[in-house]
């Protein structure tokens, strides 16, 4: 039987994903290159579609390996294009749509405006114009009997619904793993299983996990949705295998198997837990076997959860990597800026709504952008930042003043001590060499390679950031480099981290192995 175009563009494309990922690229851009789907197949162009202008954005940039490895699949010289194209309702995809941000976001926002009323009555059957209320009515009974008879279900706390979307601050460093838990969540995609999102710990992933559990209890209560820690996952488990009656164990594997959404964050912490990570491996499959959707979160990789003695095995992480993947990065100053002006925006509204003295002060822009200049990257420590910060406000504009400079810069040491602390250049350079795999000698001497020049750049970059010396002083630390020399490396990171947030969330890495700012 002859294939199609289509089946020849995407055998092409699973066969070119495979040579990429043996390539070594960062788990972030394999995500965005699994992100594009194949439109199909002619004169020697391999048409690629994509939802997210990010991934357009930095698939471009290594365009030359793609279509190097789509030319090996493909036997052949073959070119690659990449095509943009949002939603324009739910479940549809215009060609060649090129929309800007501002319009990509009001998208966003009607559809998540849109969808609910489709979702609302998942399983109405609609005949013109009309549905059978007596059925409906006894499915609506029965999702109320398996909400009861699930243990695992729970309500909500006022705190926890604040979690939602809406409440979500978006940037180009977490707008795809944003974009796919919408989805998931609304149910416009059923590719994303598992969603698997992955960052370091305080970037949101657990805000994007709960917000998928809002939005499933608010617009599709038929839906039984879980969260759990994986602590608590880890207790379910264990506390089954003890209890004395013999059937707790099989029970519990029937509640988790009676789910339509299960969300786990915090996967890592069931490294080591062998038990437990049997019974997760069996109740993916089970939920996955029959069409329920699975979303995960891990500080690392699922690839990196594999690594160590006490690693998952490699059945389990291929499993989780399975569906799709999705970073969130360190977040940009510019990020900050927009975390801190929402952050205390909102602690004014809530505290004037719920009475609370002291946060009606106003933080004047400048000093916001100094906040942002003096900020972490774990967006939690943010957030109490900002409070202290909006309360010194208050405290000052009572004074009839504004809070300075000087009293952002306490706050600030008080919430990351370790800024405070003394860092020496062999403390930089000792960090950089570790993650790059490279020697001393190698780092501060002539050689040119790509990759000993980005440590260099890298670790010179860091030493101006993070040590209180000179120019000339750290010049002398890499092999007694000119003044010159030094301000090079310094503008090629400044400029390499504007543009590429990949070699950003790098660059951060390593910041915060030196400083312990997480």
């Amino acid at each position: 039987m002859e294939l199609s175009l289509e089946s020849d563009a995407e055998a092409l494309w699973q066969d070119a994903l495979d040579l990429l990922a043996a390539r070594e690229l960062p788990e972030s851009l394999l995500a965005m290159l699994r992100n594009c789907e194949p439109e199909g197949l002619s004169d020697g162009t391999l048409e690629l579609r994509t939802s997210m202008r990010l991934v357009v954005k930095n698939v471009g940039k290594i365009q030359p390996l793609v279509e190097e490895c789509v030319s090996q699949a493909a036997f052949e010289p073959t070119k690659v294009v990449v095509t943009f194209e949002q939603a324009t309702a739910a479940g549809e995809h215009p060609r060649g749509s090129t929309m800007t941000r501002d319009e990509a976001n009001r998208w966003m926002a009607e559809t998540e405006q849109r969808v609910p009323v489709s979702l609302a009555m998942p399983s109405r059957a609609i005949m013109n114009d009309t549905w059978d209320e007596g059925a409906q009515a006894a499915r609506d009974e029965e999702n109320l009997r398996r909400r009861a008879r699930n243990p695992l279900v729970e309500d909500i706390s006022p705190t926890t619904s604040k979690l939602t979307f809406e409440r979500f601050v978006r940037g180009e460093e977490n707008d795809i793993a944003y974009q796919a838990a919408l989805q998931v969540a609304n149910g416009m995609n059923t590719t994303y299983n598992p969603l698997f999102i992955y960052g370091k710990s305080g970037l949101g992933k657990t805000h994007l996990l709960r917000a998928v559990q809002n939005y499933i209890a608010r617009n599709d209560p038929s839906r039984l949705c879980v969260y759990r820690d994986a602590s608590t996952f880890i207790t379910d488990y264990t506390e089954a295998m003890r209890h004395t009656e013999r059937s707790a164990a099989s029970v519990l594997r029937q509640n988790y198997a009676d789910i339509d959404v299960l969300i786990i964050d915090d996967i890592q912490k069931m490294v080591g837990k062998a038990g437990t990570i049997g019974f997760f491996f069996d109740t993916f499959n089970e939920l996955i076997s029959n069409g329920k959707q699975i979303v995960l979160a891990a500080d690392r990789t699922p690839a990196q959860l594999g690594m160590g003695k006490d690693g998952f095995d490699e059945r389990v992480t291929s499993r989780l990597g399975s569906g799709f993947t999705a970073p969130i990065q360190v977040p940009s100053y510019e990020l900050k800026l927009r975390l801190i002006e929402t952050f205390c925006e909102r602690m004014r509204d809530d505290a004037a709504s719920e009475n609370v003295t002291g946060l009606s002060g106003v933080i004047p822009e400048q000093a916001r952008r100094y906040m942002a200049e003096r900020a972490g990257t774990n967006i939690r420590v943010i957030e109490g930042f900002c409070q202290r910060c909006l309360f010194a406000a208050t405290t000052a504009e009572r004074r009839g003043g504004e809070i300075s400079r000087e009293e952002i810069e306490a706050v600030a040491k008080e919430c990351w001590p370790s800024a405070g602390h003394s860092v020496s250049i062999e403390d930089v350079q000792r960090a950089v060499e570790k993650y790059y795999d490279i020697d001393h000698s190698s780092l501060v001497g002539t050689k040119r390679h790509k990759a000993i020049m980005e440590a260099r750049h890298v670790a010179i970059w860091l030493a101006r950031e993070l040590c209180d010396r000179t120019l000339a002083d750290i010049g002398k630390h890499f092999g007694g480099r000119s003044h010159a020399t030094v301000m090079h490396s310094i503008s090629v990171v400044d400029e390499a981290r504007k543009d590429d947030k990949i070699f950003y969330d790098r660059l951060m890495q390593i910041r915060e192995s030196i400083t312990g700012n997480l």
